[in-house]
């Protein structure tokens, strides 16, 4: 009974997200977010910190790389046992997703567990950063739900798989 309640609820807020997407300022928008979560910002990232020689370059470096060794192996047992099919599939009927994913299943969301890593990681080391950084990583996984292939449950257990992928690693290396 209460996984009926949930499905209604994550079924009833993805639509409510959605329907904002139609303006085109909206979409290019979650385009563009979507987009900085793709991957190669990371490194970019990661090559500044080290190209300023930034204090904490290596130790944030290490903490990164470990966080993303423990999140991408459970990201991949997560969306390929649970195999949830995304909203553009399960809703055909009612939405047309304005891209298409890169894979089949759609929880939990990579775009957001890997934003999040990234900043929970950053924000370990550079706080003052945390409200702009989990701006983003929120922004990132609220594209993914305006862009039609995640639903907000799939957001939801991307970012703790991300933060928490990240905690672990960092208590690991203490």
């Amino acid at each position: 009974m209460w996984l009926e309640r949930v499905r209604l609820w994550d079924q009833k807020y993805f639509h409510w997200v959605f329907s904002r997407s139609e303006r085109q300022s909206v979409h290019k928008f979650s385009l563009w977010c979507s987009k900085t979560g793709d991957g190669p910002l990371y490194l970019i990232v990661v090559g500044s910190f080290w190209l300023a020689d930034a204090l904490h370059a290596s130790a944030l470096t290490e903490l990164l790389l470990l966080s993303f060794a423990i999140e991408l192996p459970l990201y991949f047992l997560l969306k390929n046992s649970i195999r949830r099919q995304r909203p553009y599939q399960r809703l055909a009927a009612s939405i047309q997703a304005h891209i298409e994913a890169s894979d089949k299943f759609s929880l939990p969301s990579g775009h957001t567990a890997a934003a999040f890593v990234m900043a929970c990681g950053l924000s370990l080391y550079y706080p003052l950063w945390s409200g702009m950084l989990f701006g983003w990583a929120c922004l990132i996984g609220l594209s993914r739900i305006l862009l039609g292939v995640h639903f907000p449950l799939d957001i939801l257990a991307g970012a703790l798989l991300g933060s928490s992928s990240c905690l672990l690693a960092l208590q690991l290396l203490h």
